[in-house]
């Protein structure tokens, strides 16, 4: 018996020994990836810490050695400047108004297709499908001098449509929003049918509360990509009270009277990122949602 009790005691003290070598291994292996992904949080948001560091810093602190990495005094100076040199709240405003109103069509339009392609069967339905998406490996620069020929046909030069209308529709949005529609319970709409739903009603009280990820994930990176947008505004943009942002701020860019100011340059930049970061911490956790789920669904 006494030594049953000693193998025993031995095998459980081995036991005990592998099980804190599994438990040093697992906490050695978290802390690993929690250092690397802190790491990379730092690595990632460093360039935004510095951008507002350098919005606050003269032209001369700017290009000093060592580089500037703290907080300076010039952020009114430069502000001040910026608001002298551009009617920048008004570029702000257009900017906004352009990105939700492109965001709010897209959103509306894409889910609107989305769903028919989803849920609806009709004639040559997959031909025109794969018709749309073949759209996509079209490069949109081939299509800059016919959309431009056909903007000033409308006469929409300088104003806000070429901005906002085109591309409501877009392959991307409608196949983005068709994959996440499709694994919608179709009995759950034929339930609401034999209840007497209109399709319209069935579209906005049974359908779209279900497609807030979609939604989120959709509408962050359409408003980024329109607000973002440089190159049609500088196009069809002829009055600079309707500059958007990123054309107004490169109006600043080797100015005659200024030269290159890259503290007002920092600061005007700093500012335009701000609607981004709120609208992407509003949305963030739809974002989120809608990138793993149409991932999976993919």
């Amino acid at each position: 018996m006494a030594v049953k009790t000693i193998g025993q005691d031995r095998s459980i003290t081995a036991w005990e020994r592998e099980r804190v070598r599994g438990r040093v291994k697992r906490n050695f292996l978290h802390f690993l990836l929690y250092f690397i992904l802190i790491m990379g949080a730092i690595t990632t948001a460093f360039p935004f810490y510095w951008m507002l560091v350098l919005a606050t810093r003269t032209t001369l602190e700017i290009f000093s050695f060592p580089p500037p990495v703290a907080f300076g005094l010039a952020a009114i100076t430069n502000y001040v400047n910026l608001v002298n040199a551009l009617p920048f709240w008004r570029n702000m405003l257009n900017s906004a108004f352009v990105a939700f109103s492109h965001t709010f069509l897209v959103l509306f339009f894409c889910s609107i297709a989305g769903f028919a392609f989803a849920k609806y069967d009709f004639p040559g339905k997959e031909k025109l499908f794969f018709l749309m998406l073949a759209t996509m490996m079209i490069p949109g620069m081939v299509g800059i001098v016919p959309w431009f020929i056909l903007m000033r046909w409308f006469g929409w030069i300088n104003t806000f449509k070429p901005l906002i209308i085109p591309g409501v529709a877009n392959a991307f949005g409608i196949f983005w929003m068709r994959q996440y529609i499709t694994s919608f319970p179709s009995e759950i709409l034929d339930a609401a049918r034999i209840d007497g739903c209109s399709e319209i009603t069935l579209f906005f009280r049974v359908v779209v509360p279900s497609l807030k990820p979609a939604y989120g994930a959709l509408g962050i990176m359409t408003f980024m990509g329109s607000w973002n947008n440089f190159f049609g505004p500088l196009l069809v943009l002829k009055d600079e009270y309707k500059y958007t942002l990123p054309v107004a701020l490169a109006t600043l860019r080797g100015d005659a009277t200024r030269g290159y100011d890259y503290g007002l340059l920092m600061m005007g930049t700093a500012l335009a990122m701000l609607p981004i970061l709120i609208a992407f911490l509003m949305a963030a956790r739809q974002f989120i949602a809608g990138l793993t789920v149409g991932a999976i669904k993919g």
